[in-house]
């Protein structure tokens, strides 16, 4: 519940927190230090050997790595992360006895025994559009940087890049040809500020916290 003690302060920096989050794995992740790696479900396989690389890198580096339990980036982050015997968070725009997409049931399985699965919508509550845009701008939040690897156009990962850049948090984006639709979201951050990353010290140099919580340098 807000309020409560576990609550993360993070989340008071948004117009409209959760009253109450549901929560299933270790708690302690909310008051780690998190990076977000999102993306384009319809990854390439490029895309998500880079979610792999930087997932694996910044949890080698002290951080716990966030993003959605989507297909494609999102998942290849998770299960970079969890592939090391890192923790990982996932946040749902579901209730949390429901698995979105059915595909990463397993997944879930795996961060909620290895990690923490959080939502704010109650048990039985199943997928809707609106949904997502509701999680995405939990993981801007409770994130204190915002990673894209891959986006289009209209990819949901910018609500996300877009609401971390108003909460004040750092946005990051991979650069790509500027004639592949999967790096047009991606090339636009960039053009509207987002740090141009090429490596996972990219990420770490711009974050404060690295001196903080003692994070290993590469």
């Amino acid at each position: 519940m807000r309020g409560d003690s576990n609550y993360p302060e993070r989340l008071n920096d948004l117009y409209d927190p959760p009253a109450c989050l549901y929560i299933n794995g270790d708690i302690t992740l909310l008051k780690e230090p998190m990076v977000a790696i999102v993306g384009s479900r319809k990854s390439s396989a490029q895309g998500l050997a880079h979610s792999h690389y930087f997932a694996q890198s910044l949890s080698k580096a002290g951080t716990t790595v966030i993003s959605g339990l989507a297909k494609g980036i999102d998942g290849a982050a998770h299960r970079a992360s969890l592939g090391i015997g890192s923790k990982t968070l996932a946040v749902c725009g579901t209730g949390l006895d429901i698995t979105y997409p059915k595909e990463h049931l397993a997944l879930a399985h795996a961060i909620s025994n290895h990690g923490l699965l959080v939502s704010e919508f109650a048990p039985g509550t199943g997928p809707k559009a609106f949904h997502f845009p509701r999680r995405n701008r939990l993981i801007a939040a409770l994130a204190l940087g915002v990673l894209v690897i891959e986006a289009a156009e209209k990819s949901g990962s910018l609500i996300t890049a877009r609401l971390a850049a108003e909460l004040g948090r750092e946005v990051f984006a991979l650069p790509g040809p500027i004639n592949d639709p999967l790096f047009t979201g991606c090339n636009e951050l960039i053009q509207q500020g987002a740090k141009l990353t090429r490596s996972p010290k990219d990420v770490l140099e711009e974050l404060t916290f690295h001196q903080k919580h003692h994070l290993n340098w590469f």
